[in-house]
């Protein structure tokens, strides 16, 4: 495949330099008919000053929980003035990484703005992640600039990464990034990148492992608005958007800046998002379209059991991260009358790519691939699957993989198509069902196990709050299935209970997939993200075994 990109408007080319050999790219497939894709193109100057022009300057565009409002042209002059301090103040040159740390704020927002309009690749980082993790991602992506929440600053100076130069923002040091842009000008022409200059590095969020960088496009931020969000979720200038998920992980990037700003929408930004803070965000604030994950929803619905929050604002509930359960989405519907919207996505490919709105949802299915993606189901060679048949999830679209200088480029990408690293049986008419994780099936004296299979059923129990399924090593067997336990307040954590949810399972389905093991916990360990961590349940038990 002859790889043509548009002259770069980057004067540092490492990102360019760096992406993945032509022939390990997958292919890509045209955006649907009607969406503009120009040669040059900065995605933060369409976010921004384009949609201020389209819909009004004086438009909301972010909400913060103290009820600060700013409109998309406050937003803009803020934005232009930050952009004067990096290239003027700061020696930011088109192409350098701008490392972005700090909580989900309106300025976390506006800096990554800038950071585009001024031609940089922005590299949004977890708050929460610590000094060893934000030197490893420095060194990968050769980051020398970094713009960062006062209160995040210290594991990052703790990194000690060589030649980086820190500015902090909301301080009151004199140097502090906003008291700097206070005296630039409120304008500020954006470089004209390339569609296909690298606008972001989002490292995945994987639970082992050296992280991975993946490079996307200023032409794919659009894309995914342009797709999932236009096509599925189609958001309305009216709406508020909220979420769970930060502005390091590219669920919260779409869910809270790309998809309101492509709308003419807002966002209300919040530092804590917890379920109950969710719940009574949504009431104060009338959020109408809500991003988070299935484990959120399952809480939410115990606390709407237990306080009457006004939820009737809601229009739009979108779920992802993790495989939402069919009667967690049917608890939640009895519960508001919402159809939550269930997707998959992955960093790889920035946002949704399979995903059903409306009539359209079949609940315990992901749905079908969004207008302007495909999707299949193959084995290890890359064949196709009959319908009906477990294999591996292998999608392509306007965006695909292209890893920072990793070889892990070749398993993610294999002949033109990503392959997600789930397992999926596509049914006859078109619906993609969610199997496991390719590494989470279970395989047990012959027989393959998927362990969300057993999660959904534990979690149809009435006193389970939270469950994961791994496979631990037997002599026997091979594996038996082993399954960690959150419960209710008040629920003993006893074999009478062990015993009780087994029967639950074997009511539900066949009794080989029942759990051997039960071990009650008082959380799951998860990332930062709310990704489940498998892989700390694998070694050695976090806490006793109830076995059968």
């Amino acid at each position: 495949m002859e790889l043509e990109l548009t002259p770069s408007a980057h004067i540092d080319t490492f990102a360019r330099d760096h992406l993945p050999p032509a022939e390990q790219w997958p292919h890509l497939v045209p955006l649907p008919p009607g969406t503009r894709s120009p040669d040059r193109l900065n995605c933060a100057a369409e976010l921004l000053d384009r949609t201020a022009e389209r819909f009004g300057a004086d438009r909301p565009v972010f909400r913060t929980p103290s009820g600060e409002i700013w409109s998309y042209g406050e937003l803009r002059g803020r934005v232009d003035r930050i952009a004067h301090v990096l290239t003027s103040d700061l020696g930011v040159v088109p192409g350098n990484r701008v490392l972005l740390r700090g909580p989900t704020t309106p300025w976390l927002a506006a800096c990554w703005l800038a950071v585009l309009k001024a031609g940089a690749v922005a590299v949004t980082v977890l708050a929460q992640q610590r000094a060893h993790e934000l030197a490893t991602m420095c060194e990968i992506a050769r980051v020398r600039h970094a713009l960062c929440d006062i209160r995040s600053v210290d594991d990052l100076v703790k990194a000690e990464v060589p030649g980086l130069r820190i500015t902090a923002y909301g301080g009151d040091a004199p140097d502090d990034l906003l008291r700097l842009a206070d005296s630039r000008p409120e304008r500020y022409a954006a470089v004209e990148t390339a569609a296909d200059d690298v606008a972001l590095i989002a490292f995945t969020s994987g639970t082992t492992g050296r992280p991975k960088g993946c490079m996307h496009f200023h032409r794919d931020v659009l894309a995914v608005a342009d797709t999932f969000s236009r096509q599925v979720l189609r958001p309305e200038p009216g709406d508020i958007f909220a979420g769970s998920p930060p502005l390091g992980f590219t669920f919260g990037l779409g869910g809270l800046v790309l998809f309101p700003m492509r709308a003419g929408a807002s966002a209300l930004l919040l530092e804590q998002a917890r379920p109950a803070q969710l719940l009574a965000a949504v009431a104060e604030h009338r959020v109408s379209v809500l991003f988070t994950a299935p484990t959120a929803y399952r809480v939410m619905l115990d606390e709407l059991s237990s306080k009457p929050y006004d939820v009737s604002s809601l229009r739009r509930c979108v779920s992802a991260g993790e495989n939402l359960p069919a009667d967690t989405w049917r608890a939640w519907h009895e519960r508001t009358g919402l159809r939550v919207i269930n997707g998959i996505g992955a960093t790889e490919l920035l946002h949704i790519f399979i995903s059903a709105a409306d009539d359209a949802i079949r609940p315990g299915t992901t749905g079908v691939p969004v207008p302007g993606w495909q999707a299949r189901v193959v084995d290890r060679s890359g064949a196709p699957v009959p319908d009906g048949e477990p294999g591996l999830l292998a999608v392509r679209g306007p965006v695909g993989c292209r890893y920072l200088s990793d070889p892990r480029q070749l398993e993610y990408v294999q002949g033109g198509w990503n392959l997600t690293g789930d397992t999926y049986i596509r049914e006859p008419d078109g619906y993609f069902r969610y199997v496991a994780r390719a590494d989470d099936m279970i395989i047990s004296a012959g027989y393959n196990i998927p362990g969300p299979q057993v999660e959904d059923a534990l979690l149809a129990h009435p006193d389970v709050v939270e469950a994961a399924v791994v496979g631990r090593p037997d002599a026997l067997r091979g594996e038996i299935v082993a399954a960690y336990v959150v419960l209710r307040d008040g629920v003993a954590r006893d074999e009478g209970t062990a015993g009780e949810l087994r029967g639950f399972v074997r009511s539900r389905l066949v009794p080989y997939k029942c759990p051997r093991a039960i071990v009650f916990l008082d959380a799951l360990p998860r990332t930062p993200t709310g990704k489940l961590q498998r892989f700390r349940l694998r070694g050695p038990a976090p806490g006793s075994a109830l076995n059968e």
